[in-house]
């Protein structure tokens, strides 16, 4: 078993055999998108330096950018504390959204309540 292997054999993928990969903006941390590996695409992203998702919908390989030539270059790669999601840090070229936009989550703001963390004494805190 080679060293990218054993890192594969890590990730605890789905019932389908995939895995969350949230693609995230190497020196500014943006969070760009998120998109879905199996071990096929998460040992492509890898091994050759350009990240490849499962398409869901096209039921094929795809790597970002060779139709777009909106490209995502790895920086590093990381797996959760329970092994079920992954967070790809990289370097984007163009858009990351296939809308154009430079990220997928500019558009819907859901208008959340916000809340405030509690003041150094646990009492809680006024906005």
């Amino acid at each position: 078993m080679t060293a990218v292997d054993e890192r594969i054999a890590r990730v605890a993928f789905n019932a389908d055999g995939l895995v969350p990969a949230i693609i995230q903006q190497h020196d500014t941390g943006e969070v760009l998108m998120l998109g879905w590996m199996d071990a096929e695409a998460l040992r492509r992203t890898l091994t050759e330096g350009r990240v490849t998702f499962w398409s869901r919908s096209r039921q094929e390989y795809w790597r970002k950018g060779d139709t777009s030539g909106h490209a995502q270059y790895v920086r590093g790669a990381r797996l959760d504390c329970d092994g079920d999601a992954l967070l790809i840090t990289v370097e984007q070229i163009g858009a990351a959204c296939h809308t154009g936009d430079h990220t997928c989550f500019d558009a819907d703001d859901l208008d959340p309540a916000t809340g405030h963390a509690p003041d150094a004494d646990g009492s809680e805190a006024t906005p």
